[in-house]
Formats: C-alpha cells, structure tokens, sequence
C-alpha cells in the first residue's frame, strides 16, 4: 500500500496498525464530547513511494470519517503537488465524501500551494491549513519546505473577495515576532514583498535627505564666504 513507509518513519507503525490505534482515541473522544480531526499525509508523493494513487487517499480519508473524525485534512506533505494533480485528486475524494468534510494542507516546496489553493477553492473546499510566516516542514523529506504562509492565503483570499475575517496587520505582527525570535527569514511571499518595498521607502527617503542636506550645506557655505556686498554685485 502506498504511503506505507512514510507512516513508518512518521509514526513508528502500519497504516492498519495505525488505523486500529486511531479507533481507540476516536472511541474515547466520543465518550467526552470531544471533536477529532483526521489528516493523511503525502496525498499527492510520498517520498519513498513515488506517486500515490488517489483511490487510496479517498479510501483513508472515508475510514477516517468512518471511525468518528469530524473532518480529514488532506496534506501535500512534501509539497510536489500541482493543480492538475490536485484537482484529479480532489475530484475522486468528493465522490464519495462532501466538501464540508474536507480540507486542504499544503507545503510550499515547489512554490505551488497558492495555484493548488485556488483549485481546492474551486472544488468547494473552504478549509485551509496554513502556518504564520510559512514555518513547518517535513523531517523525513528532503527539500520539503513548511506550510503553505498564512499571509500569502490572507493575500489571495481578500483578492477573490472571499470572507476570512482575518487581520492582516495582526499577522503580520505575529510574523515579524516569530521571525525575530527564530532569527530568520520569512518563506511568505507577501511578507518579503512589504519588507522589500520597506527598505526600498526608507533607503529612497534617507537619501532625499542626504542630498537636501549636501545642497543646504553647499548653499550655506557660499553664504558664509561672501559678503552681503560681494553676493549683490555677484
């Protein structure tokens, strides 16, 4: 079975071992009211694997639901997917289970998460997982970069005119301390863009400023080497 290995190394047991311990803790979930959110991972590669087929994905995600999880997140866990793939993939999971029942999870390795997003949004799919600041990865996947950036999903949703009721600017703050605290560089697109255009508006504004202060200082010098006489005759 596909994504066998991956779930090895992930988990340290089976998919069907897996899924048998996943039972447990759905069945104790139910006894306290508790809601469980099912994922699979790799829906679209594995990295020991290759390709996986999208049959498979959707018989998982099924026996997740099946087993008492309120939603499966559907995870691009290394991050080779493609629109095309995502919408073949999407397409055969919403045969047998309704929209409102998946979500999507994309890593950014490929730069691809944002045209995937926008096939899932066209599929029905309102779910998204993302990550400030684009932070996350996959530890057994070599290249595999983090999570889709929650800024760059804010971005494009406020561009379609989608409803989100997320604060940018909050975000954004969240970003920067991260980023700070971390000591490193942001994988969101749209918070490099404004750190780009910052830096250009402030390096831009100081040298305005250096060259009013040449031309003032130039100015004033030849004030002060003539006289009041010497500049009219001048």
């Amino acid at each position: 079975m596909h994504l066998k290995h991956l779930v090895k190394k992930n988990i340290n047991c089976s998919i069907e071992e897996s899924l048998e311990k996943f039972k447990i803790v759905c069945d104790h979930a139910k006894l306290h009211n508790m809601k469980v959110r099912g994922y699979v991972s790799c829906v679209l590669g594995c990295p020991y694997e290759g390709h996986v087929e999208p049959t498979k994905v959707a018989q998982l995600a099924s026996h997740l639901l099946d087993l008492g999880c309120f939603e499966v997140s559907l995870g691009d866990t290394i991050g080779v997917g493609n629109p095309s793939s995502t919408a073949e993939l999407l397409e055969t999971c919403l045969q047998h289970i309704d929209a409102n029942q998946l979500a999507v999870h994309f890593h950014d390795t490929y730069a691809m998460s944002i045209a995937n997003i926008v096939t899932a949004l066209e599929k029905g799919i309102t779910v998204i997982d993302s990550s400030v600041s684009g932070l996350g990865g996959c530890p057994y996947a070599d290249g595999a970069s983090g999570n889709v950036a929650t800024e760059d999903v804010v971005y494009l949703l406020d561009g379609l005119g989608i409803q989100h009721d997320v604060d940018m600017n909050k975000l954004r703050e969240a970003q920067t301390y991260i980023d700070d605290v971390l000591k490193r560089s942001s994988a969101s697109k749209v918070a490099r863009a404004h750190n780009a255009n910052t830096t250009t508006t402030t390096t831009t504004t100081r040298n305005d400023m250096n060259n009013n202060s040449s031309r003032s200082s130039s100015n004033g010098g030849s004030r002060s080497t003539e006289s009041p006489v010497e500049q009219a005759i001048a």
